[in-house]
């Protein structure tokens, strides 16, 4: 499957105010780990998520180059993160980074994020050895975040 095309329009993304989101527009989502981000898009019109890429470069900084050009190219409304919990709703080092990884896309970029409890998102997906899913889990936290949400 192809990934889908970015945002071309000069157009700026809507002003959000905090707690509020616009009708229509793009939605980026991810699944935020330590040696690789699955990235996801979708939008608030089909309520669709499809996987996009993954950003596995070395550094923190490259991987918010490579952040700063989707959120470039996709001019996304709203990014949604992943949430790792304990299956008990218990908070773990992952859910701190997690949350510094969200506070650092809305520092960075100004786009406002939301938080998807994604504890049984990869239980979801089987993946073959050494197969990479990590932009299979950020749609999936997409789609859970569409079905949450009217």
């Amino acid at each position: 499957m192809s990934a889908p095309e970015p945002n071309t329009s000069p157009i700026s993304a809507p002003a959000i105010v905090p707690g509020s989101i616009p009708l229509t527009g793009t939605i980026l989502a991810f699944d935020f780990g330590l040696k690789r981000i699955g990235v996801a898009v979708g939008n608030t019109v089909l309520r669709q998520s499809q996987a996009l890429s993954i950003i596995s470069a070395a550094t923190n900084d490259a991987k918010f180059d490579e952040i700063a050009a989707l959120i470039k190219s996709w001019q996304p409304i709203l990014c949604v993160i992943g949430l790792p919990m304990h299956p008990d709703g218990a908070e773990h080092e992952m859910t701190q980074r997690c949350r510094r990884f969200a506070n650092q896309l809305h520092g960075r970029f100004s786009v406002q994020v939301e938080l998807v409890d994604e504890r049984y998102s990869s239980a979801v997906i089987h993946a073959k050895r050494g197969e990479r899913i990590d932009a299979q889990a950020a749609a999936l936290i997409l789609q859970q975040y569409f079905d949450a949400t009217n």
